[in-house]
């Protein structure tokens, strides 16, 4: 029997903005697959192209932050951290965001939650590296609807990067 790359799209999936930093630089990427791995102790994973610049600030710094979107937040918003690059474009620039404890930032616009995470063990997968990390701090910012995947296409009409685990070619 085939793999029907079809499939996946069934799988649910939010909307995340996840985040790290380097020598005087942050940067943060649109990522789909995030999801806590135990709650106790609180950890979560989150998976990445191996070519995002991301991916490159987490495997350094060891640390990343994750922002749960809501359904508000606008395309803009969506198209700066998931189809402009890092390594040319500052993203938080004019963004409200905080610098957590750790360096990571903290995005505060359309951000119902924030999540601080310590690396504890990298996955490499191929064209993705998974991080697994501990949660050390986590926080509610706002009250409303977390976008999911399907809200982001179905709703707003946005598109797949073609870096994201979810992109199907076609």
């Amino acid at each position: 029997m085939a793999v029907d790359p079809k499939a996946f799209s069934l799988i649910s999936y939010g909307m995340y903005i996840v985040s790290s930093f380097g020598p005087g630089r942050l940067n943060g990427q649109i990522a789909t697959t995030v999801f806590q791995v135990t709650s106790e102790p609180p950890m979560m994973a989150v998976s990445l192209n191996c070519q995002n610049y991301t991916n490159e600030l987490i495997k350094g710094s060891q640390k990343f932050s994750v922002a749960v979107l809501s359904q508000e937040a606008p395309l803009t918003l969506i198209g700066t951290f998931g189809f402009k690059c890092g390594r040319q474009v500052d993203k938080f620039s004019g963004m409200k965001y905080e610098i957590c404890s750790s360096g990571n930032p903290k995005l505060l616009e359309y951000s119902l939650a924030n999540f601080d995470v310590e690396v504890t063990q990298t996955v490499e997968l191929g064209s993705h590296t998974l991080f697994i990390g501990k949660v050390v701090e986590s926080q509610i910012l706002a009250e409303g609807h977390p976008m999911t995947y399907e809200y982001y296409h179905k709703i707003k009409g946005g598109k797949t990067q073609q870096n994201a685990p979810s992109y199907i070619k076609g």
